[in-house]
């Protein structure tokens, strides 16, 4: 494994592709949008003023560094040192708020007027009003039908923050529909619009960038681990997946660490032998999605296949291209996560840590169950949301 980190380059290329995976396939009224920011986006993320203003919002408003919690009844149950990186304790509840703060940013610095979004659990696109609230710029998000009562909680908090939700009936009325009708937007309004991806998703640059945006996880996972243990990296990093934003944050740093096991979770749904799974690096074939090219759940003829699973923000049909590249040069490991395993471990953390998770984080807990792990291993996972947004579905399955 050490030689071969060595001689594989997890970073994207020059073109925006991580092997194969990757690309910008984008209508042409959108190339001019999207190379400008393929030009810009690096230089702006590095000048020392962007830098101050997003990092001092990162410690003064999202309240980073996130907490890296050692759960010790956890730990006990497992066998090995459990930690918690606590992305559920930044503002808005979730990982989301760290993209969403830095792309806002970035769009008012290249002169964009308009934000517009696409979410599916609620936590993007409540992360992304609440910014644009911040810097008085106007926030359009695109939810499926179906989401917008799932999670009618985070509707009601982003059209407080001032946003216009804007419901999608299409399709099967979730992620991919709402991904879709925001595309459409940008396509209409080219000029004034910045889009704010919520995923390792889309043409190239937007999977790298959101991957640098969250990779403050990983970097705070360095030093925190350093104080904890005298190293800087764990045994395992775990996480869950569904367009993949959180796990690349996680990831980030240790893509080339060769002690470090990446374990993705994914959402198997009912089962990934049944017709209701979201479990696209087992169940997908490549092809091109929202822009670029991934591992995809189509048909044979190659039609999307609507995905399956109880949580909102991981029934994604497609997989951030950085995930699926990781998955075929086997230097992570996918687990497929059933609902009902999920649920079983959201109720586990919450009555043994006094810890309510997010439905997506639940995925990552529950892969816990699947792994065998010595008494000293270290092992991290990413809790990158609160429950809040997921009580009735709690309720509604509490046995």
């Amino acid at each position: 494994m050490q030689n071969r980190l060595k001689t594989m380059n997890y970073d994207v290329n020059e073109n925006g592709y991580y092997g194969e995976f990757g690309g910008a396939y984008i209508p042409e009224i959108l190339h001019v949008n999207v190379e400008n920011l393929r030009n810009n986006y690096l230089k702006i993320l590095s000048d020392p003023s962007f830098q101050e203003e997003f990092n001092g919002l990162m410690r003064d408003y999202v309240g980073r560094p996130s907490p890296l919690y050692l759960a010790k009844r956890l730990s006990e149950k497992y066998g090995a040192k459990i930690y918690l990186k606590r992305e559920d304790l930044n503002h808005t509840g979730a990982h989301k708020i760290n993209n969403s703060l830095g792309q806002v940013l970035l769009a008012r610095r290249m002169g964009k007027t308009r934000i517009i979004a696409e979410t599916g659990a609620g936590q993007h696109g409540v992360a992304t009003a609440t910014v644009c609230a911040l810097l008085n710029m106007p926030c359009f998000v695109y939810m499926g039908a179906l989401d917008v009562e799932r999670q009618h909680l985070n509707v009601q908090k982003m059209e407080m923050l001032g946003a216009t939700v804007v419901p999608v009936h299409s399709g099967n009325k979730t992620l991919k529909d709402a991904t879709n009708e925001a595309i459409r937007d940008w396509c209409c309004n080219p000029e004034d619009t910045y889009y704010v991806i919520g995923s390792t998703i889309g043409p190239h640059p937007y999977p790298d960038m959101v991957a640098r945006l969250q990779s403050v996880i990983s970097e705070e996972m360095q030093k925190q681990l350093l104080e904890h243990e005298g190293r800087d990296y764990p045994d395992y990093i775990v996480a869950c997946v569904g367009g993949g934003s959180n796990a690349a944050g996680a990831f980030y740093h240790y893509l080339h660490n060769d002690k470090v096991k990446l374990i993705e979770a994914e959402a198997a749904g009912k089962g990934i032998d049944t017709p209701y799974s979201a479990a696209t690096i087992h169940l997908g074939r490549e092809g091109i999605i929202h822009g670029c090219r991934t591992l995809i759940m189509q048909s044979e003829d190659g039609q999307i296949e609507e995905p399956y699973s109880i949580s909102a923000g991981l029934d994604y049909p497609g997989i951030g291209p950085i995930h699926a590249y990781l998955a075929k040069t086997k230097r992570s490991t996918v687990l497929a996560i059933t609902d009902d395993e999920a649920l079983e471990a959201a109720f586990l953390l919450t009555k043994i840590e006094g810890i309510i998770p997010a439905m997506e984080s639940a995925h990552a807990l529950a892969a816990l169950e699947k792994l065998t792990f010595k008494p000293d291993d270290v092992v991290v996972v990413n809790l990158s949301g609160r429950g809040d947004k997921d009580m009735e579905t709690y309720i509604a399955n509490q046995k």
